[in-house]
């Protein structure tokens, strides 16, 4: 877990904070590559499967998958030019929110939560869309989606093995994080 703050700091820096501005072949190994090449990204995602597994029950699926297949749909738009207004800063909130609401252990009906990742999904795959291939862009999309379905299953299994504590310090340390990167941008 000491390594954990030096990997935040590492991935607050200016020049891998953000994947948007990077241009995208039709690949799947592209799509893939998308997501953990910005931080945002990554402690979103992340920040979505420690609350699915402190959550529990049925969020422990509905969540990730909620996010994920409203992030393909947000991923299509951002590929045909449709507008989504304040995309960024709704990406920097979705790693502040997600991670304090882990740090709070806050207990968020599904009802409310579901709708909220999926907004958050939309935003995360429209700026994926936006930045991907004019061509290829269904096995691009396949991939960021198999990478965001590995993140959340990353988040999950990290929870599981840690202590109540040591969990909501980590939501906490990822809403920091979402802070920091709102600094930098």
């Amino acid at each position: 877990m000491r390594t954990l703050p030096l990997a935040l700091a590492l991935l607050a820096l200016p020049s891998v904070a953000l994947a948007h501005g990077l241009h995208d072949s039709g690949t799947m190994l592209s799509g893939l590559a998308h997501p953990i090449r910005g931080a945002d990204h990554v402690l979103a995602m992340l920040a979505v499967g420690l609350l699915a597994a402190q959550t529990g029950g049925r969020a422990l699926w509905a969540m990730p998958v909620s996010f994920v297949l409203a992030m393909l749909a947000g991923g299509a738009m951002g590929a045909a030019g449709v507008g989504f207004p304040a995309v960024e800063p709704m990406i920097l909130a979705s790693v502040m929110l997600l991670g304090a609401l882990v740090a709070l252990a806050a207990r968020v009906p599904l009802t409310a939560a579901l709708p909220l990742i999926a907004v958050f999904g939309a935003a995360h795959g429209w700026a994926h869309g936006a930045e991907g291939p004019q061509t290829g862009l269904m096995l691009y999309a396949a991939g960021f989606a198999l990478t965001t379905a590995a993140l959340h299953l990353a988040g999950i299994g990290l929870a599981r093995g840690l202590p109540a504590l040591a969990l909501r310090g980590l939501g906490g340390a990822a809403a920091a994080a979402g802070l920091a990167l709102a600094a930098v941008v």
